[in-house]
């Protein structure tokens, strides 16, 4: 199984985004256990360390909750998820406006695409 991962980035960093994704997007819910080290190693097809360095990762950016004995769950504090998705969106924008810059587009070519876009996908 496995996921495909960026050549690019770091596997830790890409599990962590991919999580914290899930997390936003209500595929992992607040309070909800995740898989252990080893079951999430296996289904990611990495060596379990990673996932105890994202696990940490997390933990250390408040996103879960280590309980001994009892495994990682998804935080309850409702703030730091709300944070968790304005801190991503804002990231996901500012890459995106750096790439459309590089590529040379204006700021209002970017505001015209995206409005164009946004009517497309209703």
């Amino acid at each position: 199984m496995g996921i495909d991962f960026d050549g690019n980035k770091p596997i830790y960093q890409q599990l962590i985004n991919r999580i914290s994704s899930e997390i936003i997007r209500g595929h992992r819910a607040v309070g909800g256990k995740l898989p252990s080290v080893r079951e999430y190693a296996l289904e990611a097809g990495v060596n379990a360390n990673t996932v105890q360095r994202v696990y940490r990762e997390l933990e250390n950016m408040e996103i879960v909750e280590t309980k001994r004995g009892q495994g990682t769950f998804v935080t309850c504090n409702l703030n730091r998820l709300s944070d968790l998705r304005e801190g991503m969106k804002l990231e996901f924008i500012q890459q995106f406006i750096r790439d459309m810059n590089d590529m040379g587009y204006s700021t209002e070519e970017m505001i015209e695409g995206i409005k164009s876009e946004g009517r497309g996908s209703k």
